[in-house]
């Protein structure tokens, strides 16, 4: 095995790949936090809409009960060679008042469409005001690509 060199990114190509990464992947874990019973961690399907991230779950779930009581997030796409973290809060919607645009194209995606489950289900938004992304340890310095709600590059 032949080691490689990583060739670090300037900010403009981190953020440009992770938009790409943000429009392609499938899945991302989704960190909460309750006051009274701690950290959960759940890996989601989510759709990017150009400004945040939505995925669906239970409304009796874990991470629908933390994030009413505690809506600050942490995203993280599966991969732990390419990171990219996101920081945000969390807006919930449920099945009769998420937007359509964003409902119908999570469903596209996805080939499922949560509005037509028996249980009830639950529409959380994250709209991300930090975002890290790096490869590796040559990457570290630099990683903030977002901040406060504001692309850098």
């Amino acid at each position: 095995m032949q080691a490689t060199e990583t060739v670090v990114r300037d900010t403009a190509a981190r953020r440009r790949d992770t938009l790409e990464r943000l429009t392609s992947e499938r899945d991302i874990w989704v960190s909460t936090s309750h006051p009274d019973h701690g950290p959960h961690q759940v890996p989601l399907w989510f759709l990017w809409d150009g400004q945040a991230a939505w995925m669906c779950t239970g409304a009796n779930s874990a991470t629908a009960r933390n994030v009413r009581k505690e809506p600050r997030v942490r995203l993280a796409l599966p991969d732990t060679v390419d990171v990219v973290l996101l920081q945000g809060e969390a807006t919930c919607h449920s099945t009769w008042d998420v937007p359509k645009a964003a409902a119908d194209a999570f469903a596209g995606k996805y080939g499922w469409d949560p509005r037509t489950e028996e249980t009830p289900r639950l529409y959380l938004r994250v709209t991300p005001q930090t975002v890290r992304a790096w490869r590796g340890v040559p990457e570290l310095r630099g990683r903030v690509v977002m901040r406060d709600g504001t692309w850098l590059g």
